[in-house]
């Protein structure tokens, strides 16, 4: 690779770490020791052969077994699972820490392309798995506790029973993945990796340009949403290829899966019932006039504007004080949170700052973002965040440390059962922001620092589900408008500003450009549909607070048992030790609630 001369950016970020102290990196070596080390080939080699060894013994032979082989089955299964997740959680965090990298790129496609070939023999699994009779299951599970444990994972498994292809078929889709949507993925990771903006002389990532958005000064807030308009606008075509072709492939795959809509498998894969979901959007955009277009009506106000820009969304109070939050009082902060809720809980999150367990700095070619991966059962989790040492930079540490805390309380479930459904996995993460939220609230010494914080919350939670329902909208106009055809820039433009126009409101005004900002998401490329479990977490952690603060004397060791059940229960049965039912429509109305008491409290000041 050829030498890369720090642009100012990059002194920058160094200086801003050195102000924000010590900031951690990754240590991965509890995953591999290095790429070429001989763990790692060890691991692949046992792949293959645990594969082969796997088919010669079970192919055609699932309906014969007794309730013991079938329990050795599954395990002999999920041992493939945790070792072929170790290799790919391994490439994968080394990929994102560097995604501009070309060696590291290499080694994760290489890695991919080997681990789908190794696992070409068990396609067999789920398939015929899927043919047993469902007497006969039952009749195993009855007779098993071991084999019965692993029901949820059956349940799941026979969900999609309905829309199973031919054996053959089953195959070719999974060598054929490679060169598919995960290849589409990797483009769009790179191509917005590489991303750099000149602004004011300075030379900026992406991350470094969306983070000006939330400066008090309002033209650096200007330049820089202009500055990403003209990327985005430049590159809209790229973006355009990319969603549509995946939008194709997606149809393509549901027609042959008889899938009912677009929308199906991912309600699929998170063990949600559809009207659920119907139940939920249709909350939250009847809460629009009362939530979002309220809140940005009083903001318009503070900031003395007759209209906002988009780059006044997430401005800062006039009066708002822009300190700046060391590394070592952001991990105060949140652990203090998280421990004067219960100890057990900082004790489960002190190792992420102690042990290499988080990504923290800014730097050139970096995934932007945040997100806490699980690796596999075991191992534990890694935390990637790009940390500037703003306030939401906090709530951001205090989110992502929640699903770390999640997923290692879940993984004594083991591999298969500990994965949670993305509904479900953003409970723990969006319950940390908010015991932080509450804490910082209880030591806030003046008015204007509780109207500081109770915006910055509010403004948090309007993301979180406004915006989050908008984009589940936009995605689901996009893939409608894709079956009848090919899709222009123009025509994903309108799409996105129709939503945008509806969730935001009046009291907004849009930019030239600010048509293309879907270009910039990443969750429409990599997971269809998942944005609304921000959402679902959002209004179910809300519903759940409500029960902890009106002093629920049980509410820890339930809340620990919930986050320790991963994804072995159903969500009815999570909550229903709480008194809550998301299939309830009005469920949904007490987290929005929650938003629209905070917004009054806001007014109230006004007064």
């Amino acid at each position: 690779m050829r030498p890369f001369t720090p642009p100012k950016f990059v002194r920058d970020a160094a200086d801003s770490g050195s102000a924000l102290g010590d900031l951690p990196s990754w240590d991965l070596t509890d995953l591999y020791p290095a790429p070429d080390s001989a763990e790692l080939e060890r691991d692949m080699d046992w792949l293959e052969r645990s594969c082969a060894e796997f088919a010669a013994d079970y192919e055609g032979e699932l309906a014969g077994l007794d309730a013991a082989g079938l329990l050795k089955c599954v395990e002999r299964y999920e041992a493939v699972e945790t070792v072929a997740g170790r290799v790919m959680s391994y490439a994968g965090l080394r990929y994102y820490q560097e995604t501009t990298n070309a060696d590291r790129a290499k080694f994760m496609s290489d890695c991919q392309d080997r681990i789908t070939d190794h696992t070409k023999p068990i396609v067999f699994f789920s398939l015929e798995f899927n043919r047993l009779d469902d007497a006969r299951l039952a009749a195993l599970l009855s007779e098993n506790a071991a084999l019965a444990r692993y029901k949820p994972v059956f349940d799941r498994m026979r969900a999609m029973k309905p829309h199973q292809l031919s054996d053959e078929l089953e195959k070719f889709l999974h060598d054929q993945s490679v060169v598919g949507a995960s290849a589409w993925n990797k483009l769009f990771d790179e191509h917005m990796a590489g991303l750099s903006f000149d602004i004011e002389g300075e030379t900026l990532g992406l991350e470094a340009t969306l983070d000006l958005l939330t400066e008090q000064d309002r033209s650096k807030r200007e330049t820089a949403a202009r500055a990403l308009a003209d990327a985005f606008s430049r590159d809209v075509k790229l973006h355009t290829r990319i969603h549509n072709t995946l939008a194709k492939e997606k149809e393509i795959e549901d027609n042959w899966r008889r899938m009912p809509t677009p929308q199906t498998g991912r309600h699929l894969s998170n063990h949600v019932e559809p009207e659920v979901v119907e139940a939920l959007r249709n909350a939250v955009v009847a809460s629009y006039p009362k939530t979002s277009h309220r809140y940005y009506a009083l903001k318009a106000g503070w900031l003395g504007l007759e209209k906002l820009q988009v780059w006044d969304r997430n401005a800062p109070l006039p009066h708002e004080d822009q300190k700046t939050v060391d590394w070592k009082s952001a991990r105060e902060i949140v652990l203090g949170a998280y421990g004067a809720f219960d100890p057990e809980m900082a004790r489960i999150a002190e190792p992420f700052f102690d042990k290499g367990w988080i990504d923290a700095g800014v730097k050139p070619g970096k995934a932007p973002g945040a997100f806490a991966h699980p690796t596999v059962a075991d191992a534990h989790p890694y935390v990637l965040l790009n940390y500037l040492g703003k306030p939401r930079d906090v709530m951001t540490l205090a989110h992502e440390l929640g699903h770390g805390v999640h997923q290692v309380l879940a993984a004594g479930q083991g591999e298969l059962l500990s994965s949670t459904p993305l509904t479900l996995a953003e409970t723990a993460s969006v319950f940390g922001e908010m015991l932080t939220f509450r804490r910082l609230l209880e030591d806030a010494d003046t008015p204007g620092a509780r109207k500081t914080l109770l915006a910055g919350k509010v403004e948090d939670m309007i993301n979180t589900v406004v915006r989050q329902v908008a984009f589940y909208d936009f995605e689901c106009k996009l893939h409608d408008a894709r079956r009848a055809g090919e899709l222009t820039p123009d025509d994903i433009n309108a799409l996105w500003m129709s939503v945008q126009g509806e969730s935001l409101g009046p009291a907004f005004e849009f930019m030239d450009g600010y048509e293309t900002f879907w270009t910039y998401i990443p969750h429409f490329v990599h997971s269809p549909f998942y944005v609304y479990a921000y959402a679902f977490g959002d209004g179910l952690v809300n519903a759940l607070h409500a029960v902890y603060e009106e002093g629920d004397p049980g509410f820890r060791g339930k809340y620990f048992e919930m986050l320790k059940a991963g994804g072995s229960k159903h969500h009815k049965e999570l909550l229903a030790p709480f008194g809550l039912d998301a299939g309830d429509p009005s469920f949904w109305d007490k987290g929005l609630g929650m938003i629209s008491g905070m917004i009054d409290e806001l007014e109230a000041m006004e007064d």
